[in-house]
């Protein structure tokens, strides 16, 4: 009988010391979270995709993350509240991407903010246009709250907005210091090389 109660106490001990030690550990993040490096020449960028709330946008841009279309590209554009005088919008992004010089896949429908509930928040990855539904590779990231690149937002003037589908989760001082790289006007002389982009999770 005392034997009994000793194995039973030391397994409530046991139990009760693997509960509060669950209850301490961060809970691990999904595994269905896509996670994608940039690696350029100033640095690496961590982002953190979102299929849940955009899952078009996520599937087409692993498309080409996959396939490896990003490696030996660059950020191409630096935007700054100095170099854009003749839009009353001012925002703040990076843009990288093979600026039209590769073959893409053809262009997706956009996934507006207003579905998806992504903002263009400080860090946030979401794909160039030119019209709605002609986005295909190029993709840009906010530095600071860019809310005129929601739907309903005037940067753009059909007032579609943007199609936000990720966030960074780590490489701000990155993102930053290609945005205050040289530029001749909006354009990054010489632009900032992509070496790599792969996905990580």
């Amino acid at each position: 009988m005392r034997r009994s109660r000793a194995l039973l106490t030391a397994v409530l001990v046991a139990t009760g010391a693997a509960t509060a030690a669950s209850a301490q550990s961060p809970a691990a993040p999904p595994t269905n979270t896509p996670v994608i490096a940039i690696e350029t020449e100033a640095g690496t960028i961590r982002v953190e995709l979102d299929p849940q709330h955009a899952p078009a946008t996520v599937a087409n841009f692993l498309r080409y993350v996959n396939e490896h279309f990003f490696d030996g590209t660059a950020f191409y554009r630096a935007v700054t509240l100095d170099n854009q005088p003749t839009n009353p919008i001012k925002i703040e992004v990076i843009q990288g991407g093979a600026n039209d010089s590769k073959q893409t896949y053809p262009a997706i429908a956009l996934e507006r903010t207003s579905r998806t509930g992504i903002k263009h928040t400080d860090g946030t990855i979401s794909m160039a246009r030119n019209g709605p539904d002609t986005a295909t590779s190029e993709f840009f990231i906010c530095i600071g709250d860019q809310p005129a690149l929601d739907e309903g937002g005037l940067r753009n003037p059909d007032g579609q907005g943007f199609a936000a589908f990720g966030h960074v989760v780590s490489g701000m001082d990155v993102v930053r210091r290609v945005q205050h790289a040289p530029v001749q006007g909006q354009m990054l002389t010489p632009p900032v090389v992509i070496t790599r982009m792969s996905r990580v999770q």
